[in-house]
């Protein structure tokens, strides 16, 4: 670490304490200076983690080129945190109850899972990497970044609504093992994967249209997939929900798709997935009706058949509904 002094006459108020001087000379790696503001400014990485600090010691930081680490320790504010990291800033695994005083802009990740977070308010506007908010006490997420280039992940919080989500997630959103009964205010362009499980949802409504990777909706309360993407890259997995109808279900996933577990047996859920998968175009009431024969009584008097009943009788005939003909 190196002390660069600039050769200005500096106002009594703006010089460093000695034990102040010895924090930053401790726990910079590269070298520091005090700018014209009177601010830290970093040539390099600040990494005070696992120390046992409560402040960072009354030092106002300015901008850090690379990254700030002042993880896993006792910090009930973010008083004094730089206005611009080049890097990743980590301060997770602390006290805080707000991000009040949180940089401005951050290059890298913005990490502050594991805190006591009631709110978001404080975060950066734009995050270059990925957001981590997870396991905190988050009511909303009013304050969160507009973007996210990397993954956003809040899950195991208490959030009832995703209003005040980034509108723009480059990679993963997590949002699982909250309580969640709506999706409304998700973003609707994700990069990744998207994982609302384990939630309190009854609709995908207000899902995001398309999802490059996994779509995860296991461990709700769903009666049905209407508002689920349409286009899903990877596995799309709607398992252990309340489901008796896959309208609405994705007719182009680019994995697996789970639908076991519901109400339904597993052996007929796979049956009208697999023909959906085939035929794209097919209307689901259509594809009911070309399964009649081929679908236990029990599972035929539990499904929802409400797309069926608007079908025509000479469409119904077609797919030998009226005559007991069965399937095409």
């Amino acid at each position: 670490m190196k002390h660069l002094k600039e050769y200005k006459l500096w106002e009594q108020s703006r010089e460093l304490a000695s034990e102040q001087e010895e924090f930053l000379n401790q726990y910079v790696k590269g070298s520091w200076r005090i700018n014209s503001e009177g601010l830290v400014d970093v040539e390099g990485d600040f990494n005070c983690s696992s120390k046992k600090i409560v402040s960072l010691n009354g030092i106002r930081f300015g901008a850090v080129s690379g990254d700030f680490h002042c993880n896993k320790n006792q910090l009930i504010s973010l008083k004094g945190a730089p206005e611009k990291v080049g890097g990743n800033f980590h301060c997770s695994y602390n006290q805080l109850i707000s991000l009040g005083g949180a940089p401005r802009e951050v290059g890298g990740d913005f990490d502050c899972h594991n805190n006591q977070l009631i709110s978001l308010k404080g975060a950066p506007r734009e995050v270059k990497g990925n957001f981590h908010c997870h396991w905190n006490q988050l009511t909303s997420l009013e304050g969160a970044p507009r973007e996210v280039r990397g993954n956003f992940d809040c899950r195991g919080n208490q959030l009832t609504s995703l209003e005040g989500a980034p509108q723009e997630v480059g990679g993963d959103f997590d949002c699982h093992n909250n309580q969640l009964t709506s999706l409304e205010g998700a973003p609707q362009e994700v990069g990744g994967g998207f994982y609302c499980s384990e939630n309190q949802l009854t609709s995908l409504e207000g899902a995001p249209r398309e999802v490059r990777r996994y779509f995860h909706c296991y461990r709700n309360q769903l009666t049905s997939l209407e508002g689920a993407p349409q286009e899903v890259g990877g596995n799309f997995d709607c398992s252990e929900n309340q489901l008796t109808s896959l309208e609405g279900a994705p007719r182009e996933v680019g994995g697996n798709f789970d639908c076991n577990m519901n109400p339904i047996s597993d052996q007929t859920m796979e049956l009208i997935c697999q023909k959906m998968m085939e035929n794209p175009e097919m209307e689901y009431g259509a594809i009911l009706a070309s399964l009649q024969n081929r679908i236990p009584q029990e599972d035929w008097e539990k499904l929802d058949k409400s797309s069926l009943d608007k079908m025509s009788q000479s469409r119904k005939r077609v797919y030998g509904m009226l005559g007991g003909i069965g399937g095409i």
